[in-house]
This record gives C-alpha cells, structure tokens and sequence, in this order.
C-alpha cells in the first residue's frame, strides 16, 4: 500500500508539474511558429526552430532600450527599498513602544490595500505635486521608482520586523559600550546579519517590479521610458494581434528574471520563514 501511495503521490506531482509548465511550452513553440502554423495547432511543434521572430520581436520591442529601462527601474527600487525598510524595521523593532507598534501595524494594514483602489487618486496626487512643488512625478523614472518604493516598503518592512527580533540586543549593547554610533551599529552589526531576509526581499522585488504592467503603464508615456512589459504591449493592436511575436518578446522578458531567481531561490524558504515566524 505504502508503495501505491508514493506512486500515486509521484503521479499527481507529475501531472500538476505539466499542467503548471504547460505555459511556458505553449509560449515557447509558438515563439517559433508562423501566423499559419500557430492558428492550425497550437500546441504542435514547429516545423523549424528559426529565431527570425525573436528578432523581429526585439526591434519592435526596441528590447535594449526597454531591457535597460527596466533593470534600472528594478535596480534602483530594489536597492532603496532594502535602504529604507531595513532601518524603519530595525528603529520599530528596537524603540518598541506603543508608538512604533501602531507603525508598525499601519505597514501591515497597508498590505490589504488593492493597488486598483488607488491608482486614480494617487495619479491626481502625483500629478499636483508636479504642478505646486515643480517635481516631475509623472512620465519620469524617478517618479515610478518613488512609487515603487512607496508600494513595496510595507512588505519588506513586515518581513525585516520579524527577523530583527531574532537578533540578540547584547550585540547591538556591546558595539555601543565600545563606542560605536547608531548609524555604525546598524551597517556593521545589524545589516550584515540580515542577508537571508535581504535576499529574499530583493528576489520578490525583483520578480514584482520587473514583471509590473500596470502602474508603469500608469505612469510613462514616452516611448524611450518604456519597461519591459509595456514594450510587449505594441504586438497587440487594435485590431490585430501578432501572436508569434508576441510569444518571442515574453520569452525575451521571462528570461532574466528565470535566471535571476533560479540563483537566488534557495534563499526564499529560509527568509520568508525566518521574517514572519520569529
């Protein structure tokens, strides 16, 4: 019996596996395909594995300047939202009053907040900044990077809270007795200890904002401010749809981030755990 179950257990990993991969199959044949072949079978191989299309899909993308874009945009948030939570998380978790708990719980309850609710008024919003203090929120990547900052610090900061509370106050004691400052005590002693969590806030960033649509979308306008995602955007038209292009440029668009987390993952588990339990 012991034996049928594992079998049967193997089966359905198997069999959920496909159903999950089936996707990327799809969208990596029909990469490969012309108009006729796609709209005859879609899920048959191609006659010939020609990347034309992928080149075709990059000049139309403009993929260097939307690939750039985007891992400036990701770079640049990521970097800045590891800088800001991690110091807002520590200072929450080590001043613990009643103060900083209502903080704290406001960045918690911030996470149950669709972004569809407020995409509008925040638009509005950015849009009178721009107009009464002269800063350009709108149509610039300073502007998306402070909103993607803004939008992402709550979940790190969540995160960062509970792994703080893990690390022992002694050491933080024993560098101020020696002599060192706040600022020293966090970058030397704090920060450093915190390479589990930090990974894991930057590979859920990073696969967040590489892959985000809509508030980009919100936000640029010019063509040579493009993302990624926005650059995929121009295979589908109004009236037509250029469905082999279309599956080239999302391969093009996956594969980074695919790596990027392939590297990295091993760190997911062990930080999401170690931030949200301790």
């Amino acid at each position: 019996m012991k034996k049928i179950g594992r079998f049967l257990l193997g089966f359905l990993v198997i069999a959920l596996g496909l159903v999950y991969l089936s996707p990327i199959y799809i969208m990596l044949v029909n990469s490969f395909k012309n108009r006729a072949e796609l709209y005859e079978n879609t899920l048959a191989l191609p006659s010939s594995f020609d990347f034309k299309y992928y080149v075709q899909a990059m000049e139309k993308m403009d993929f260097l300047q939307s690939f750039f874009n985007s891992l400036f945009i990701t770079i640049v948030s990521c970097l800045l939202i590891v800088l800001f939570s991690s110091m807002t998380a520590w200072m929450l978790v080590r001043t613990n009053d009643k103060l900083s708990k209502i903080i704290f719980m406001t960045f918690v309850a911030t996470m149950l907040i669709p972004f569809q609710t407020l995409m509008m008024p925040l638009m509005q919003f950015m849009g009178k900044i721009r107009d009464v203090l002269g800063i350009p929120m709108l149509n610039t990547h300073g502007g998306l990077i402070f909103m993607y900052i803004g939008f992402g610090a709550s979940m790190a900061v969540f995160l960062y809270h509970g792994f703080i509370k893990s690390i022992p106050v002694s050491l933080e004691e024993a560098a101020l007795l020696d002599g060192c400052s706040k600022f020293g005590i966090f970058w030397r002693i704090v920060f450093p200890l915190l390479k589990p969590i930090t990974v894991t806030v930057i590979i859920l960033d990073v696969i967040w904002i590489w892959n985000d649509y809509l508030l980009p979308s919100l936000v640029l306008s010019d063509r040579a401010l493009r993302t990624i995602p926005l650059s995929t955007a121009s295979f589908f038209g109004q009236f037509t749809i250029q469905w082999n292009l279309a599956m080239a440029g999302l391969t093009l668009t996956i594969i980074p981030v695919v790596i990027f987390y392939a590297a990295a993952q091993k760190h997911i588990i062990k930080g999401v755990a170690s931030g949200s339990v301790k």
